[in-house]
């Protein structure tokens, strides 16, 4: 049996879910179950908001146009987010909306827009990552959400950083060696930070200071030069694989 019922739609809600308590509907959800999947009263759907696990629940009308979420039972418990977190030099809209989701179904700690020398987009709007992270868990089945912090510079971030986080600092200009091998000799035991620089990458001054931070590893992604989003995906693969929760 699968573990996952991909099969019913999700929706995720900022309430706290509690068997048979009634959860008000936003006018944005209620149009999409009523008008976008023409749900029928009594119509079945799975819902999550970080916190209280999945529960099946019941969508009802309360009028001609609000609704109502009865939860009936937890299908699935809450689940914790590991220790790998993201942060990356803010991307264009596309490219950006591709590596948030793939971080969010990756199961990423949380998620920081770090600004660079070299950084082009600045301004990211919290809410948007937000949203973003939310519709690819309500596809993936994911329950536990990213953290979404404020945009920083560089250098605030590193100053920022208790010393015994490791930061995994991805280097088009460092030797090609094997990553899996390289991040499971180091084999740290706090939290992780995989950084992922802008498109042209870090300057000289920037990776200096990377450099001279303790626990730190400098880590190339193969002999080919890749995309900042797709760079993002290899490496938190990378890191899942060595030191998360794929072993």
């Amino acid at each position: 049996m699968a573990r996952y019922d991909f099969a019913t739609h999700r929706l995720f809600i900022h309430e706290d879910i509690a068997a048979g308590e009634p959860v008000a509907l936003t006018p944005e959800a209620f149009n999409y179950l009523a008008h976008v999947l023409r749900m029928p009263e009594g119509g079945k759907l799975l819902t999550f908001n970080g916190r209280d696990g999945e529960w099946r629940a019941e969508f009802r009308f309360s009028g001609k146009k609000s609704g109502i979420l009865v939860p009936v039972e937890c299908t699935r418990a809450q689940t914790v987010l590991g220790r790998i977190h993201l942060a990356f030099a803010p991307l264009k809209a596309a490219r950006l909306d591709y590596m948030v989701q793939k971080a969010v179904e990756m199961g990423v700690a949380s998620l920081t827009p770090v600004l660079t020398r070299r950084t082009q987009v600045r301004g990211l709007k919290s809410e948007k990552l937000r949203a973003n992270a939310i519709e690819a868990a309500e596809q993936c089945g994911v329950l536990a959400l990213p953290a979404i912090l404020p945009e920083i510079t560089l250098e605030r971030f590193l100053a920022e950083q208790p010393p015994e986080t490791t930061l995994v600092f991805c280097d088009e200009a460092s030797e090609t060696a094997d990553p899996i091998a390289i991040l499971r000799a180091a084999d740290p035991n706090g939290s992780i930070i995989v950084l992922i620089g802008p498109e042209g990458g870090f300057d000289e001054g920037e990776r200096q200071k990377l450099l001279a931070r303790p626990r730190v590893i400098r880590l190339s992604l193969g002999p080919r030069i890749l995309r900042a989003d797709t760079a993002a995906v290899a490496a938190l693969t990378a890191a899942q694989i060595a030191l998360g929760d794929w072993r």
